[in-house]
């Protein structure tokens, strides 16, 4: 067992009790040898936040002594939370007065001061900052007489950062800079820093994005040794791959992706069988040949993550050299792949499957747009031009709706949100914001790279290697009572007791399909969702309702997808032994870990880019009037969504004929005069009132219906010709014209 292991059994005996390094070494027998050792370990641990060290140097377990160890969410009013590390712990509140010091995206270690009680959360203090989440913050320079400071971009940081003249490197009043922290925040004193980078002026093009790019720390270009590398890589593809892979190139296959996309890693290959069964192949572009365990690219590609992609530009895993050069599946030219061909029959189950190294050569690069005119509206132009292909559409159109409804049958939540597709203009300027249309080329790409993933998952699984899995856990119980609620105030009763299954909910989005709901009952049921994460244990995948899942399908930008496929290549040509199936066991601990964290940060980067643009793109239409549905009520007001996707705040303030009280079962506002509700779901009218570009916000007013003055003349004049209209249409018009008149 090892020291670390020891250590941590010992500390968690009901007996021990807080002790120093003398009385630890004496316990575990440590000679002078390893007194260093020893000592490195206790310091890694406390660093680490896995012990503690308490004012009198004695070593304990923080859960011990009360105290969490999480990452600090901060909020731009000086509170924040502490999301805890341990799986299914609470989050912490902590009040401004309690911060200490501690910064946003900080790990730090909280004493609780207040438990869970009569429906307040937890609250706590923050004793110990454990590690430092940004050394290096982006925002505005302000100059003055004898120091300048900087005041941050990220409103979750409030406390501007003092800077000496002599550490402002060049910066000028309103220049927007990078700046390193020097002294760290303490409780009366601000953060100190020195200016590093001097970014530009407000309002320059792309200055935006790039803001953003920095405040989340990601990688902009690459290090010229990972350059260089790429840049020896043969592009001719070596004779004896040609000979211990399975040639494909006979086989008729395609790429299909959206116009501008350049990194192709996935081809789909189809074949109707003589018995009504389908052969699907699923061809994905074989990077890891290029990308060696522990060369300079696979270090740089851990290091990144996945790929993140901001509207104009994309953040890529991988050189160009490699994403869209010698890995992407261009058309027409030997490229080395790893396939997987499955045999499915009428009820869409994979009857056998079969995974393989290949030399591949696709047919065409086609795009979602092409294909479903093909398919949807039967274009005449592209059905001749690709008259060879055509049956092969219709073959893969017929397959993809198999496995959907078995998909769907067995349980799995289909949730159809509309995703946002933003144009800009060549300045960076938005000009247009419309809903990302989910078309049947685009289902038929998505169920095939399910079912290949599926496969591919569950063939590992029962190999008993160490893998990485695409997992999904059960929603949180406490949340999932609040939806229940709230849809059972809708009047849709629920059948599940005890134990929640997908289908279940699945059901619930099928009931409210089409209605006026539907986008607020899909919302809730989102939110009450945990987040989908990388893990080396196969647990399955709740929203798909998979036993077994993973990432296979996407090398050239998530690294998962690149582990994997070393592995499966490594179990096909037999070299796991015993001591490399203990090495890959670390590396997809590891791998998981830092996949599951490089994509929530890639997740965050790419959400702030659409809600900056969408906000650029409303403060040009302040004044205009808009028909949207109330996605969400809260006690501060509602947000009301519009049919591009673009949300905005009414808040309770805006709210003016009458005073609205927030009823949380209700999930409504209620008028306390008028007993006029808002509630979930409910279409609205509303204005854009006003924008707030720093903290990408969008408010909006209510309208509400009323009659013109012209309306009312109008209306009039049409009730003298028609005496044969009912009375109380007229009394109705004589009331409103009085109340206006």
């Amino acid at each position: 067992m090892g020291i670390k292991k020891a250590l941590l059994e010992f500390m968690r005996e009901e007996a021990y009790r807080p002790m120093d390094i003398q009385e630890l070494v004496a316990v575990f027998d440590i000679n002078k040898d390893e007194y260093k050792a020893f000592k490195k370990v206790l310091r890694t641990m406390e660093k680490e936040g896995i012990i503690l060290r308490t004012k009198n140097d004695k070593f304990a377990l923080p859960e011990r002594l009360g105290l969490v160890t999480g990452k600090l969410q901060a909020h731009a009013k000086g509170f924040g939370f502490l999301i805890p590390e341990k799986e299914g712990e609470k989050d912490v509140f902590i009040p401004g007065s309690f911060m200490n010091g501690a910064m946003n995206g900080d790990k730090i270690l909280v004493q609780i001061t207040r438990e869970d009680k009569n429906g307040k959360k937890r609250e706590g203090e923050v004793v110990q900052v454990l590690e430092r989440g940004n050394s290096k913050i982006i925002g505005v320079y302000e100059d003055s007489r004898n120091f300048g400071f900087v005041v941050a971009e990220d409103t979750r940081i409030n406390q501007d950062i003092f800077v000496s003249k002599k550490d402002k490197n060049g910066a000028e009043h309103g220049d927007v800079v990078v700046v390193e922290i020097t002294k760290w925040p303490e409780k009366r004193r601000s953060p100190e820093g020195v200016i590093t980078e001097v970014l530009g002026k407000k309002g320059d093009k792309g200055l935006d994005i790039l803001t953003i790019i920095k405040k989340f720390g990601l990688p902009e270009e690459f290090p010229n040794k990972v350059l260089n590398f790429a840049e020896n890589i043969e592009e001719e593809i070596d004779e004896k791959e040609y000979k211990r892979r399975t040639d494909l190139r006979d086989v008729v296959m395609v790429t299909i992706d959206g116009e501008d996309a350049k990194d192709l890693d996935d081809a789909v290959s189809i074949e109707k069988l003589d018995n009504g069964r389908y052969k699907l192949g699923v061809h994905i572009a074989d990077v890891s040949h290029y990308v060696r365990e522990k060369n300079p690219l696979d270090k740089e590609a851990l290091n990144r993550g996945t790929s993140v992609y901001l509207i104009d530009r994309v953040i890529p895993m991988l050189p160009k050299k490699l994403s869209n050069g010698i890995c992407s599946l261009n058309p027409k030219v030997d490229r080395l792949a790893l396939s997987c061909f499955m045999i499915i029959d009428n009820n869409g189950k994979v009857l056998d499957s079969e995974i393989m190294e290949s030399v591949i050569r696709t047919n065409e690069r086609m795009t979602y747009t092409d294909v479903t005119k093909i398919l949807k509206d039967n274009d005449e132009e592209l059905i001749k031009k690709y008259s060879n292909l055509v049956d092969d559409f219709k073959t893969m159109e017929e397959l993809c709706n198999i496995l959907n409804n078995k998909r769907l049958k067995r349980g799995a939540i289909d949730f159809d949100f509309e995703e946002s597709k933003i144009i800009l203009n060549e300045f960076g300027k938005p000009i247009d914001v419309k809903p990302y249309e989910r078309e049947i080329a685009n289902r038929i790409i998505e169920e095939f790279m399910l079912i290949c993933n599926e496969t591919i998952a569950e063939t590992m699984y029962w190999a008993n290697l160490p893998f990485v899995y695409r997992i999904h856990e059960e929603p949180d119980e406490e949340k999932l009572q609040k939806f229940k609620e709230f849809i059972y105030n809708l009047g849709y009763v629920i059948k599940w007791n005890g134990e929640v299954k997908p289908r279940n909910l699945q059901e619930i989005l099928e009931k409210v399909q089409g209605k006026k709901e539907e986008t607020v009952v899909s919302t809730l049921l989102l939110r009450s969702m945990m987040q989908a994460r990388y893990s080396p244990e196969c647990t399955g995948h709740f929203g798909l309702a998979a036993k077994y899942y993973c990432h296979f399908t996407s090398p050239i930008r998530r690294y998962p997808d690149l582990q994997i496929h070393r592995i499966i290549k490594e179990h096909l040509n037999g070299k796991i032994d015993e001591g490399r199936h203990k090495k890959l066991t670390t590396l997809v601990e590891f791998a998981s870990r830092q996949s599951s964290d490089t994509e929530r940060v890639a997740q965050q980067a790419e959400r702030e880019v659409d809600d900056l643009k969408k906000a650029e793109y409303m403060q040009d239409r302040i004044g205009e009037e808009f028909e949207g549905i109330v996605s969400s009520v809260t006690s501060f007001g509602m947000f009301v969504e519009l049919p591009n996707t673009i949300e905005g705040l009414v808040h309770i303030t805006a709210l003016d004929d009458d005073y609205y009280v927030y009823d949380e079962v209700h999930l409504c506002l209620m008028g306390e005069r008028t007993k006029k509700v808002y509630r979930l779901g409910d279409s609205v009218k509303v204005r854009c009132s006003k924008v707030d570009i720093p903290n990408r916000e969008i408010y909006f007013d209510m309208i509400e219906d009323e009659y013109t003055r012209e309306e009312i003349k109008a209306t009039k004049e049409l009730l003298e010709k028609l005496p044969e209209v009912k009375q109380d249409l007229k009394e109705e018009v004589e009331e409103k014209s009085e109340d206006i008149l």
